[in-house]
């Protein structure tokens, strides 16, 4: 017997694809990631009309500075246009947004543009949308830890887990990556401890509400035990008066 929720409440995705997407069609790297935001909104809506409580993507790594200096240079002007045009309608969509990584080595424009961007949609409620830029998995755990060691706080799994960026959002459920790679490159190393993984092969601006909700229907048929036996997991199931 299969036990899970609905819907995940917190679903992760790794936008990967876009630069290959580009390539087939003979078109350059930043053509993909342009199509890339186009698809973001279309998932951002879909999840909010699926009652997903927090959508989190990862949108540029900690790694990705070692891209081709054209390429970064195209993504930070692709995200400061999105920023411009976008959160007017998150804002009327109900969407919150939460920029995630660290954002010491980011221009002033792009590092404003977050933080009004943040504060628009403040008070929205319908769907979270946490946006992991110039992020790491690794960069969060030891930002985290250095936080602690410098309070003087003991580190341990809760001090630990309470200091990392999403520390104001339960882990995600299902975590989603495109492209074809069956990996997580790095993405909420902690938190994905028993996130269950979903590997679609289509490149992300392919990646439509049927793909997403092929992967929410593999999600559903799953079992989560989270260390526990099957058998635990039935006899922890309310039953019916």
């Amino acid at each position: 017997m299969a036990t899970h929720v609905a819907v995940p409440r917190h679903v992760a995705i790794v936008m990967d694809g876009n630069g290959r997407w580009a390539s087939k069609r003979f078109l350059p790297r930043i053509a993909g990631h342009k199509q890339g935001v186009e698809t973001l909104k279309k998932i951002v809506r879909a999840c909010a009309h699926r009652q997903i409580e927090a959508l989190t993507v990862f949108a540029f790594s900690s790694e990705n500075w070692n891209r081709p200096a054209e390429e970064v240079s195209g993504l930070m002007d692709i995200l400061a246009g999105a920023l411009a045009k976008e959160v007017s309608q998150l804002k009327r969509d109900g969407v919150r947004l939460h920029f995630v990584g660290d954002r010491t080595g980011l221009s002033a424009r792009v590092r404003q543009g977050f933080s009004d961007a943040e504060t628009e949609t403040s008070s929205n409620t319908r769907l979270v949308l946490n946006v992991c830029f110039n992020y790491g998995g690794r960069w969060d755990i030891v930002q985290a830890a250095r936080q602690l060691a410098e309070s003087g706080t003991a580190i341990d799994e809760t001090s630990l887990s309470a200091a990392l960026s999403l520390a104001f959002i339960a882990d995600p459920d299902l975590l989603i990556r495109t492209g074809g790679e069956f990996r997580i490159s790095n993405f909420l190393l902690w938190q994905c401890a028993y996130t269950e993984l979903y590997f679609s092969p289509l490149f992300w601006p392919d990646f439509d509400e049927a793909a997403l909700d092929a992967a929410l229907a593999e999600y559903q048929a799953r079992e989560r035990r989270f260390g526990k036996t099957s058998a635990q997991i039935v006899a922890d199931v309310p039953q019916a008066p």
